[in-house]
């Protein structure tokens, strides 16, 4: 490897001495999500439970030139002293994603003063993750994951920690875990998915790969995976042993999903919280509002449209508003548009409860799934129909190449991915 190592860099803290002394034991933490974990919704997440943000990954190809100051301050700005401050955005763990080491470190080396970790992103599955040869797309080549994790953790002053998704089979994920903790990883998170199972074949995470890791590494592990309401977080703790669980999908369409319920109604089935999305709608814009570092119209308005999905599809023409919006008053015109909402609902929930009704009353059960369906003016969990790993890698035109496929296929001189494969 080209990449010259150093270790003058002082001690840092690994393993259990890092997740306890300087992250402080997160339990519930918030995922790297491209364009919607950015700093105004991370400070949102932590108001409401969160108690680890990751940020949205960041491609290190595009980051590392010197001469990349608009990517720079797009997808990490600390020219305004308050992403990655000690003050309201800590612990975060900056994520990448890379394919080339040496890139890596000269991108992780500019950011490392302003978070607790780096993380590299092996996960994503996504058609830009293919084309661009990052994420779950290296899951055949150990070497080079092998050597990303090594150059972070031989030479930064924070940790290196790894999220990967799941092989078919739980031997291949317990070994692809081993490797990446031997080459350096300080913190797991294991994406009970596999590469195949995204979009409408997203199904259920396999939480028995994520028990079989925990079990097989020494160091901290987190579960992502089948997190919709704030009870299966103590299910998945439960049932896995890991030792924090993240939520993706399920807290941006609730960012109080780690919050209790509170307190004042003990006969509630509902043990976390769900606010009138509305209200949150209007404190996340809030946030957007009083902060000097910009956040991007797109991430707005994505989280916009997923806060107030419940309602959105009944106030068309609210729906209609918001996707039309452009301009440089954007975020005012967004507060006018949620503030309408906000009405509506609050006459929808009292027209639907002047009889002395309960929420309890009012949730209904989508036949499907067999989840709970809340009054349309809450938060709540948006769902696909769900299918197992088994059944989505059925659907799939070939299979993920174990690590023992790959190396017999470069003895041999053959390639390991076909065409099928590249297509995912």
């Amino acid at each position: 490897m080209a990449v010259q190592t150093t270790s003058d860099h002082p001690r840092k803290l690994a393993g259990y001495d890092f997740y306890h002394q300087i992250l402080g034991s997160p339990k519930l933490i918030v995922a790297p999500m491209v364009d919607q974990s950015e700093l105004a919704w991370r400070i949102l997440s932590r108001r409401y439970g969160a108690q680890l943000c990751y940020t949205p990954m960041i491609n290190a190809k595009m980051f590392s030139p010197a001469s990349a100051h608009a990517y720079r301050a797009q997808a990490f700005n600390t020219s305004c002293l308050e992403e990655g401050s000690s003050t309201h955005d800590r612990p975060l763990i900056v994520q990448f994603c890379a394919n080339n080491p040496s890139q890596l470190l000269t991108s992780a080396l500019a950011v490392q003063d302003h978070c607790d970790a780096i993380d590299i992103n092996l996960g994503c599955p996504q058609d830009i993750a293919r084309k661009g040869h990052y994420g779950s797309f290296l899951m055949d080549e150990w070497e080079l994951i092998h050597d990303l994790i090594n150059v972070l953790h031989e030479n930064l002053s924070v940790p290196v920690t790894a999220k990967f998704r799941i092989f078919p089979s739980v031997e291949n994920t317990v070994a692809y875990a081993k490797m990446l903790e031997s080459a350096g990883a300080q913190i797991l998170t294991c994406h009970g998915r596999l590469r195949t199972q995204r979009g409408q074949n997203t199904g259920l995470a396999d939480w028995s790969h994520i028990k079989a890791v925990k079990e097989a590494v020494r160091v901290p592990v987190f579960a992502n995976g089948n997190i919709l309401f704030h009870e299966d977080v103590e299910k998945c703790l439960r049932e896995t042993g890991v030792d924090g669980v993240m939520s993706a999908e399920g807290q941006l369409y609730n960012p109080a999903l780690f919050a209790p319920a509170p307190s004042g109604n003990p006969s509630s089935t509902l043990t976390g919280a769900h606010p009138p999305h509305a209200d949150l709608a209007l404190e996340y814009l809030a946030i957007v509002k009083n902060l000097k570092t910009p956040t991007s119209t797109s991430a707005v308005k994505g989280h916009l449209f997923k806060i107030m999905h419940p309602a959105l599809s009944r106030e068309t023409d609210l729906r209609e508003r918001l996707g039309r919006i452009r301009g440089s008053n954007v975020v005012e015109e967004y507060i006018e548009v949620a503030k309408e909402m906000k009405q509506r609902m609050e006459r929808d929930a009292a027209e639907a409860m002047k009889e002395g009704q309960l929420v309890d009353d009012l949730i209904t059960i989508e036949p499907t799934t067999g989840l709970r369906v809340l009054p349309h003016w809450l938060s709540q969990p948006y769902f696909r129909p769900l299918k197992s790993p088994t059944e989505a890698l059925k659907r799939a035109s070939s299979p993920i190449p174990s690590h023992e496929d790959v190396k017999r296929a470069r003895l041999s001189g053959q390639s390991a991915v076909g065409d099928a494969d590249i297509s995912l």
